[in-house]
């Protein structure tokens, strides 16, 4: 099976809330869960996010969210080897 992991951290400084923004009438998670759905390799769809809201907004757009990120892996200097980390021990 090939999983798609999509980081969407809240807390962004420069544009609040951006992954739930509109952006020609999608969310920026909305836009990569629709380009991971037309995909023919990918089987699941996976959403990284420290927020309940997020979690929320992803799970009505069709991916899962079944954890939330650790704050300590959420801030402005967290890495990608972080949030993927977390999500792999979790699979």
């Amino acid at each position: 099976m090939i999983f798609a992991i999509i980081p969407a951290r809240s807390g962004s400084k420069g544009v609040p809330d951006k992954n739930i923004r509109k952006l020609s009438g999608f969310s920026l998670i909305e836009w990569s869960i629709n380009a991971c759905k037309k995909s023919q390799l990918i089987d699941e769809i996976y959403v990284s996010t420290d927020s309940k809201e997020y979690q929320k907004h992803a799970l009505e757009k069709g991916a899962k969210v079944p954890f939330l990120r650790p704050i300590e892996i959420s801030n402005d200097f967290s890495t990608d080897y972080e949030f993927i980390m977390h999500a792999l021990d979790w699979f």
